[in-house]
């Protein structure tokens, strides 16, 4: 049996669809001397029946032998909250959300660090949920919340910004 899923439309004014992630979105860490701030997220179109969101940030192309790099996780954020700002996952979520584990076990945004070569494509998702909370934790990894939202989705929204050196 197949479930449909609504689309979001998500958008940011940090970076438009397919292009490239600024230097203030880019890991602080590694090389890489950017700001590691989270972009300026927002969407709409969510059914009037959206209890919650959740939003990740997954590069499929980071070099794991086809698991990629999660670069960030966030689950619990309130119905009536439709913009994150920039910099929110350091300088505050919105209340009652928690952010779960990236790929270097931080509760935080960590932004893209590729290595030398081809372009990545830093994949943002939005997912508008039919409950107000998920019973998870801060020790809640992306493989754990897609499991646990897939059959509370009630839609999903897609950005996708690109970076390489």
């Amino acid at each position: 049996m197949s479930i449909t899923i609504a689309r979001l439309a998500l958008k940011s004014t940090t970076f438009t669809e397919g292009g490239t992630m600024p230097k203030s979105a880019v890991c602080d860490g590694w090389g890489m001397g950017g700001g590691n701030r989270s972009p300026q997220l927002s969407w709409s179109g969510a059914p009037p029946e959206t209890r919650s969101y959740a939003v990740e940030l997954h590069d499929p192309d980071a070099p794991t032998e086809g698991l990629g790099f999660v670069h960030w996780v966030v689950f619990n954020i309130p119905a009536a909250v439709t913009v994150l700002a920039e910099g929110a996952s350091a300088s505050g979520m919105p209340a009652g959300s928690k952010q779960g584990l990236n790929d270097l076990a931080q509760n935080a945004y960590l932004g893209p660090a590729p290595p030398p070569g081809p372009v990545h494509h830093y994949n943002f998702r939005v997912y508008a949920l039919a409950v107000p909370e998920l019973e998870l934790d801060e020790k809640t990894t992306l493989a754990v919340l897609r499991f646990t939202i897939r059959d509370k989705k009630l839609a999903e929204g897609r950005l996708t910004g690109l970076f390489g050196v």
